[in-house]
């Protein structure tokens, strides 16, 4: 799904948001996930950064709201996410300072 567009309240590779994104994807591997990041984030179990497998959560805070913001990892530091209005679905590094700041926890499904 890298480079298909956002998409507020958008699930479907005409657009995405970060946790219809997530929904998606996980949807195409056989397992249900609730529709918005709060659901997401409460159906899941913390795991730490150092434990991290590829499909785990992160979670991160933006705009000042606690865990408003989720991507999935992919391994060797890096996570997939849809960023935000005008942005292309895309991996980042969570060795980037902007992400490091952010972060607030992994959880895994």
């Amino acid at each position: 799904m890298l480079g298909k567009p956002y998409m507020y309240a958008g699930e479907t590779p005409a657009g995405f948001d970060c946790s219809g994104l997530v929904r998606y994807s996980y949807g195409r591997a056989g397992i249900s996930l609730p529709r918005d990041t709060q659901s997401q984030r409460r159906m899941s179990v913390l795991v730490s950064m150092h434990s991290l497998r590829e499909g785990d959560l992160l979670f991160f805070d933006q705009e000042g709201r606690k865990n408003s913001h989720v991507g999935m990892y992919v391994g060797n530091g890096r996570f997939i996410h849809a960023p935000s209005s005008g942005g292309k679905v895309r991996t980042d590094s969570l060795n980037a300072d902007f992400w490091k700041k952010h972060f607030v926890e992994a959880r895994r499904v």
